[in-house]
């Protein structure tokens, strides 16, 4: 683990759009989102000392036609910085569940699931698209959806398989991601929530792997990413996706959701329900 590590702290936003939460995901080898008391989201960016340039990071931005808020950069000193000032999140709830950080020893106490959770480079578990995913989750699970095939795809840190895992036991959990350190963290969190044996976890670009299609169909596939790989990946999504089977995608925001449903009822499924957090959107559809 390296020692020390440049932290770039952007000034706090009304919400986090969509371009810069993929500039943050692109760019730092670690990022994550805090709340400040007024409501607002304030981007933060890690990353390791020698593989930190302000000039690179403002070249890569104009190269994304982004502007960048305000900024601060501090470099941070610790035996392990990715404990010490990354993954220390507040325990929160969401749905059945009550997720907590492996900095903790014990779970709390509460009469929800819980679930613990190593972030690391796969942070993001307490964001509104995570929040919104884990709602339609749980609804699905109470109205009795039959699963026992999941795919997760970007699964990040795996939160998303967790919830799957822990309300359908039986089921059957296939998690894939671009990023090889998101497949070890979610690896580490399966295990230390007593799910390796229902999770398997896999790095794809996308539906590419061959394994994916093996696997298919699948009677529920999660998807929390970013609104242009939505609509990319919507003719594979429905493809893999088993008849009456049942699709939650998120990752994007209000003024994307007609682009995001159109690509995916334009292959053939219905939307059932739009979830609303703040200005995050996550939807719950349904194959014919």
């Amino acid at each position: 683990m390296q020692t020390r590590c440049w932290q770039v702290t952007f000034s706090p936003q009304p919400a986090i759009t969509a371009p810069m939460q993929e500039f943050l995901d692109e760019f730092f080898a670690v990022n994550a989102i805090d709340y400040t008391p007024d409501g607002q989201e304030q981007g933060i960016g890690y990353a390791q000392d020698g593989n930190f340039s302000e000039q690179a990071m403002l070249a890569f931005a104009q190269s994304k036609s982004l502007k960048l808020p305000s900024y601060q950069i501090s470099l941070l000193k610790s035996e392990n910085w990715l404990k010490d000032y990354v993954i220390k999140f507040a325990p929160f709830t969401t749905g059945d569940f009550c997720i907590y950080g492996i900095h903790q020893t014990t779970p709390p106490q509460t009469s929800l699931q819980t679930l613990q959770i190593y972030a690391a480079t796969a942070f993001g578990s307490d964001h509104q698209t995570t929040r919104a995913c884990i709602s339609a989750i749980c609804e699905l699970y109470h109205q009795g959806a039959d699963v026992s095939t999941v795919l997760d795809m970007g699964c990040g840190s795996g939160i998303l398989s967790l919830c799957a895992g822990k309300l359908w036991p039986q089921s059957r959990i296939l998690a894939a991601d671009i990023d090889a350190e998101a497949v070890v963290v979610t690896l580490n969190n399966a295990a230390h929530n007593g799910l390796t044996d229902n999770i398997t976890v896999l790095q794809s670009d996308g539906y590419k792997t061959p394994q994916i299609s093996q696997q298919a169909p699948y009677n529920l596939i999660l998807s929390n990413i970013l609104a242009n790989p939505l609509k990319e990946f919507a003719p594979a999504l429905t493809a893999a996706l088993s008849p009456l089977g049942y699709c939650v995608l998120s990752g994007f925001v209000d003024n994307q959701v007609d682009e995001v449903i159109a690509a995916h009822t334009a292959c053939g499924l219905k939307l059932l329900k739009i979830y609303s957090f703040d200005n995050w959107r996550a939807a719950l559809l349904q194959k014919a």
